[in-house]
C-alpha cells in the first residue's frame, strides 16, 4: 500500500529544510543551544529549596530584583489570593501565597528573559510566542483556580512552558538566517521537532516530571486516557481557548468535546458552567497577563 500524499510532502519538503536537520542533528548529539533558566529564578528556586530557609531569608533574595518583588506583591493581591488585607510587602506575600507557589510564580515572571532574539523578523516571532504562551498560561491559572485539586500556579508555569521547545529553533534560525529557504521551512521544523525540545529543555531545567506530558500533549486535542485530570488537560484548554477568534473556529475541535474538558469539570461543574467560567473571567485572564509583561 503506497504512503498517503500528505506524508510524500511532509518527507520532500524535510529533506530540502536545511534548519530542520541542523535542529535536528545538533539535537541528537545534545549540542543544540537551549535556554537557560534565568540566573533570578534559579536563585530564588534554590533559596526556596534550602531546609534552612525562612521567610524572611528568602525574601532577601526575591527583593534582588523589585520588578519581580513588586509583581509578586501584586499577585498575593490579585482575585487568585486576595485576603481580608492588602499586601504590601514581600515577606507578606511570600507568607500569603506560600514557597512553593512563590517559586512557580517567580519562575514565571522571570521567563520572559528566554524569548529574546536580534534580527527583527525572529525577534517578532518570539514576541508572539510569548505573547500566546502567556496568555495560555493566564487562563491556565484561572481555570484551574476554579477546579479543585489544582495548583493555578503551577498551571500558569505549566503554560508557560508548553511551547518551551519552539525558542532554541528560532534561536538558531536568529544566528543562521540563510539557511531558511522559506516561511515554511521555520513551520515545519517546529512541527516535528518541538516535543523533542522541549522535553530536552524540561529535563535540563529539573522541572516536574508531569511538565513533560505538557509539551507533549498541548495540541493533543483528543487524548483520552483513564487517569485522572491533569495539567496537560488544563493547558490543553487553555491553548484552545486561546485560539478563540484568531483561528477559523472551523478547523478547531469544540471544547466541549474534547475528552480533557469532560475530565476536568466531571464532578465539578456542569459543561455550560465550565465554558461559562472562561468568559466571565475575562478581566482575571487580563490581570495575569499583565503581570506576566
Amino acid at each position: 500500500m503506497s504512503a498517503p500524499a500528505e506524508i510524500i510532502n511532509t518527507a520532500s519538503n524535510l529533506a530540502k529544510n536545511r534548519l530542520y536537520h541542523d535542529c535536528y542533528h545538533f539535537m541528537q548529539s545534545d549540542n543544540l543551544q537551549l535556554p537557560t533558566i534565568p540566573d533570578v529564578a534559579f536563585k530564588i528556586r534554590r533559596a526556596i529549596n534550602d531546609d534552612k530557609a525562612n521567610n524572611a531569608k528568602i525574601a532577601r533574595v526575591v527583593q534582588i530584583d523589585p520588578s519581580i518583588t513588586a509583581r509578586l506583591i501584586r499577585i498575593a493581591n490579585s482575585p487568585l489570593y486576595r485576603g481580608r488585607r492588602k499586601i504590601e510587602s514581600c515577606p507578606e506575600a511570600l507568607t500569603r501565597i506560600g514557597l512553593k507557589a512563590a517559586q512557580d510564580i517567580i519562575t514565571s515572571f522571570a521567563m520572559k528573559a528566554v524569548f529574546l532574539a536580534k534580527s527583527p523578523v525572529i525577534a517578532r516571532k518570539m514576541t508572539d510566542l510569548w505573547a500566546h504562551s502567556s496568555y495560555v498560561a493566564a487562563i491556565s491559572a484561572v481555570f484551574a483556580h476554579k477546579i479543585p485539586g489544582f495548583d493555578p500556579d503551577k498551571a500558569m508555569l505549566a503554560g508557560l512552558i508548553h511551547d518551551i521547545g519552539v525558542v532554541p529553533i528560532l534561536t538558531y534560525a536568529d544566528k543562521h538566517p540563510e539557511i531558511i529557504n522559506n516561511p515554511k521551512d521555520l513551520v515545519e521544523t517546529v512541527r516535528n521537532l518541538r516535543i523533542d525540545i522541549g522535553l530536552q529543555i524540561i529535563r535540563k531545567w529539573d522541572f516536574p516530571a508531569d511538565f513533560e506530558d505538557v509539551i507533549i500533549h498541548a495540541e493533543d486535542w483528543y487524548k483520552h486516557n483513564d487517569g485522572p485530570a491533569d495539567y496537560s488537560d488544563i493547558v490543553m484548554i487553555a491553548q484552545l481557548h486561546s485560539y478563540i477568534g484568531k483561528v477559523d473556529v472551523k478547523k478547531m475541535p469544540r471544547i466541549d468535546e474534547l475528552p480533557a474538558f469532560k475530565k476536568l469539570v466531571q464532578g465539578h461543574l456542569d459543561p455550560d458552567a465550565g465554558l461559562s467560567i472562561l468568559d466571565l473571567a475575562k478581566d482575571e485572564i487580563e490581570h495575569i497577563r499583565q503581570m506576566l509583561k
